[in-house]
C-alpha cells in the first residue's frame, strides 16, 4: 500500500508540473502571458483559440490583401506608386503564417513553461537558474529592441504616403475617416506579423541560451571530481535537450529560411528589371521588409550555430583534459595509472599560443571553452587511461548540436548556405543586369 500511495504522489506531481498555471506575482512568466494575451495567441480555452485565429486572419491575411487590391494606386503618382507592395505583403504573411502555426502549436501541446524548459530547471545548478531567469527577463526587451525601430519606419512611411496622398488614394465615404481607418489597420497588421515573427525567432534563442549556460556549467566537470559514468550521463542528457529542440524547431528554420530566400530573390528581380524605378518612396518599404526578414533569421542561424560551436568545444576540453592527464601521471602497469594520492592540483593552460593569437581571439567570447584552464586535480590519477579514452571517442563520435532533418547547423553548413545563395544572386544578376 505505500509503494502504491508513493507511485500515486509522484504522478499528481509530475501531473502538476506540467499543467498550465495563471499568471500570479511571481510567476518568470508573467510578462510572457500577458504578451501573448496581448497579441492573442494564447489558445488555452475555446474562446481564446476563436479569438486568435480570428485575429490572425484578420491583420494576417484579409488586411494585407485587401490593402494590395484596393489600395493599390496604380494612378497615383510617382511617389505614391507601390509596384513592389506584392512582394512585402506577401513575405511578411508568409513569414507571419509560418510563425502563428508553429507557435500556437507549441503553446498548445508543451504549455510556455515545458516549451521554455522551466521544468527541467529544478535539477540544474544556482548559476545555470539565475543566469536563465535573468535572460527570461531581458528576452523582451530584445523583442522591443527589434520591433519598435521597425514599427517607427513604417508608421512614418504610412503616415507620409496617407496625409500627402490622401485625395489620389481610393476611399470609402469621408476621405479623411476611410484614410485613418486604412492606415490603422496597415500599421496594425505590420505590426502584428513582425512582431510574432519575431517572437518566434527570440523564444528559439532563450532556449539555446538556456542550453548555452548548461554546456558551460557541465565543462566544470573537468575541473571537479566527478567519474566517467556520471560525465556520460549529463553529457547524454544534455543532447536529449538538443535533439527535442531540433525536433521542435526544425521545420520552422527549414521553411523560414526557404521563405526568406524567396522574398530575397523575388525582390532582387523586382529592383533589377530593366524599367524598374527605384527611389526611396517606391523601394523604402520593400527595404524595411527585407531587412525584417532577415535580422529574424539571422536571430535563428546565430542562436542555433553558437550553441551548436559550445557543445562541439566539449570534444576539445575533454581530449585536452585526458592528454593533461595521461602526461601528467605516473608510470604504470599495461597503461593502468597507479591508484596513489597524490595532493593539490595543477592549473594547466590551454591557450599556450602565440601573443598575436592571443589577442586576435580576445574579442571572441564564442571560444570560452576552448580558452578555459584545466586545473588537474588529483583524483585524474585513479581514472584508468581506457576510460578517459573511452570518453574522448565517445565525444568524437557523437557530437551534440542543433541540427535541421540531419543537417547541424554549424559554421560550415552556414558557409555552403551562403555559397549557394551568393552563386543563385550572380546568376540572377547575370540573366537580369548582364553580371557574368
Amino acid at each position: 500500500m505505500g509503494d502504491i500511495e508513493e507511485r500515486e504522489a509522484l504522478l499528481l506531481n509530475r501531473n502538476k508540473t506540467f499543467t498550465r498555471s495563471s499568471s500570479n506575482a511571481g510567476d518568470e512568466l508573467k510578462s510572457f502571458r500577458s504578451l501573448l494575451r496581448w497579441m492573442c495567441v494564447d489558445q488555452s480555452n475555446l474562446w481564446r483559440t476563436l479569438l486568435s485565429w480570428s485575429l490572425f486572419f484578420l491583420l494576417g491575411i484579409a488586411v494585407p490583401v485587401l490593402s494590395h487590391f484596393f489600395l493599390a494606386c496604380s494612378d497615383c503618382d510617382a511617389t505614391h506608386h507601390r509596384p513592389y507592395d506584392d512582394v512585402v505583403q506577401s513575405s511578411l504573411s508568409a513569414v507571419a503564417t509560418l510563425s502563428f502555426i508553429c507557435l500556437s502549436k507549441f503553446v498548445r501541446k508543451y504549455g510556455l513553461r515545458r516549451f521554455l524548459f522551466l521544468d527541467k530547471l529544478c535539477g540544474e545548478s544556482e548559476k545555470v537558474r539565475q543566469g536563465y531567469t535573468a535572460q527570461l527577463h531581458r528576452s523582451l526587451r530584445i523583442l522591443s529592441c527589434f520591433v519598435l525601430p521597425c514599427f517607427a519606419a513604417e508608421g512614418a512611411y504610412k503616415i507620409w504616403w496617407y496625409s500627402s496622398g490622401a485625395t489620389q488614394i481610393p476611399f470609402l465615404g469621408n476621405v479623411y475617416l476611410s484614410d485613418a481607418a486604412a492606415c490603422i489597420l496597415e500599421l496594425l497588421s505590420w505590426l502584428y506579423r513582425a512582431a510574432i515573427f519575431f517572437l518566434v525567432c527570440i523564444l528559439f534563442r532563450l532556449i539555446c541560451y538556456l542550453q548555452i549556460l548548461r554546456l558551460q556549467d557541465f565543462a566544470q566537470v573537468f575541473q571537479e571530481e566527478s567519474d566517467v559514468e556520471s560525465v556520460l550521463k549529463e553529457h547524454l542528457r544534455i543532447r536529449k535537450q538538443l535533439r527535442v529542440i531540433s525536433h521542435r524547431y526544425r521545420a520552422f528554420i527549414m521553411i523560414a529560411l526557404l521563405f526568406v530566400t524567396a522574398s530575397q530573390f523575388a525582390s532582387l528581380l523586382s529592383t533589377t528589371r530593366s524599367n524598374a524605378n527605384l527611389n526611396i518612396f517606391m523601394a523604402g518599404e520593400l527595404a524595411l521588409c527585407s531587412m525584417t526578414l532577415m535580422v529574424g533569421i539571422f536571430i535563428l542561424l546565430r542562436s542555433a550555430t553558437k550553441i551548436t560551436h559550445k557543445a562541439q568545444s566539449i570534444t576539445s576540453l575533454a581530449a585536452t583534459w585526458h592528454i593533461c592527464a595521461t602526461l601528467d601521471s605516473f608510470d604504470g602497469i599495461d597503461g593502468e595509472t597507479p591508484r596513489a594520492p597524490i595532493g593539490g592540483g595543477r592549473v594547466i593552460p590551454i591557450n599556450s599560443t602565440s601573443s598575436e593569437s592571443d589577442e586576435e581571439g580576445d574579442d571572441d567570447d564564442d571560444d570560452d571553452l576552448d580558452n578555459a584552464k584545466i586545473i588537474m586535480p588529483s583524483y585524474t590519477h585513479t581514472i584508468s587511461f581506457q576510460k578517459r579514452q573511452a570518453l574522448v571517442t565517445y565525444f568524437e563520435n557523437n557530437r551534440a548540436g542543433i541540427t535541421v532533418f540531419g543537417f547541424t547547423l554549424d559554421r560550415t553548413l552556414l558557409h555552403t548556405i551562403f555559397g549557394i545563395e551568393l552563386s543563385l544572386v550572380l546568376w540572377l544578376l547575370g540573366k537580369t543586369v548582364g553580371i557574368s
